[in-house]
């Protein structure tokens, strides 16, 4: 008995002109029905961006309302509501007026000079101090753990005035030296380096240390190079905490002319009276270093937060 074969129905191409209806799954948000576990719906991202715009206003709404008055003359009014930031009187002479004013450079001297060793002692140190409190075992690691994180409950301003005798009683008062230090090590920073040597594994030490490396060559070749990552983030945060320091300076410095850039930034109040354009100005010309920094280290700086947080 044969049996009829039948041929397959031929696919059905759509006429031409007519597109053939696909469903989108490019989009950043889900539709009803749809898959995309983990994205936000319509409702949802568009409140999100909301937040994000809101945010992104009020970190750097500031220094662009300082940033425009700092350009402003005298004819603009900075309190204006809403404020507008393209001036309409545009000018420089803030700026020549904070130079002509205070050594602007003798003093951003002197505070690039604290910053650049509080980020070489922290970043040494905090290594250093790190790879003995993550990777060794010693009696007492525990006690000095604890001891680190209680400094971070007490406040700057409560260990000031020991911190001063200490200072005196070296004989570094009024010096730089004095200044840079109280801060040449930071507890939250020995505690950053810790917790990246932790993640360094055991056996490759231990197989160094079989090897016959020394301590010096395991911290050359295994911990740095591990730990580098969380070093710029310990660096940028040594930077800023230096160069923005004004309560320490102002306490040990009394020569003005060993003043660091913001302590000597109060002359523009004393000397302008409450002129905010000249005060915007030298704000604006504090901020270059930072922002210069920043932007030479951030790779390494997010590198370091991204690595943190996937090891952690």
């Amino acid at each position: 008995m044969n049996t009829l074969r039948h041929d397959p129905a031929p696919a059905q191409i759509p006429p031409t002109g007519t597109p053939s209806r696909r469903r989108r799954t490019d989009r950043p948000w889900k539709t009803k029905g749809g898959g995309g576990f983990g994205k936000p719906t319509l409702a949802g991202l568009i409140v999100r961006y909301v937040l994000l715009v809101m945010v992104l206003v009020i970190a750097i709404g500031p220094f662009i309302w300082q940033l425009s008055s700092s350009f402003k003359g005298p004819s603009d009014d900075i309190y204006a509501f809403p404020p507008t930031l393209i001036p309409a009187d545009f000018t420089l002479e803030n700026y020549t007026r904070v130079a002509g004013t205070i050594p602007i450079f003798d003093y951003a001297w002197h505070s690039l000079i604290v910053a650049v060793a509080l980020v070489v002692a922290n970043v040494v140190l905090g290594t250093l101090a790190g790879y003995a409190l993550g990777c060794l075992h010693f009696r007492g690691k525990t006690i000095a753990v604890l001891i680190l994180l209680s400094t971070l409950l007490l406040p700057g301003e409560v260990t000031l005035m020991s911190q001063f005798l200490t200072i005196k009683s070296l004989g570094l008062a009024n010096t730089l030296g004095g200044v840079m230090l109280p801060g040449l090590v930071g507890a939250i920073n020995v505690l950053l380096m810790t917790a990246a040597c932790r993640a360094i594994p055991k056996e490759l030490i231990e197989a160094a240390v079989i090897d016959g490396a020394s301590t010096w060559q395991i911290l050359r070749n295994i911990v740095w190079p591990s730990v580098r990552g969380m070093a710029s983030v310990v660096a940028i945060f040594a930077f800023i905490g230096g160069w923005d320091d004004f309560l320490w300076p102002l306490i040990v410095l009394t020569d003005p002319a060993k003043y660091t850039l913001t302590v000597g930034m109060e002359y523009l109040n004393s000397n302008f009276g409450s002129d905010p354009r000249v005060v915007a100005a030298g704000t604006m010309i504090a901020l270059i270093p930072i922002i210069i920094f920043f932007a030479v280290f951030q790779k390494f700086f997010f590198r370091g937060v991204e690595d943190g947080a996937v090891k952690g």
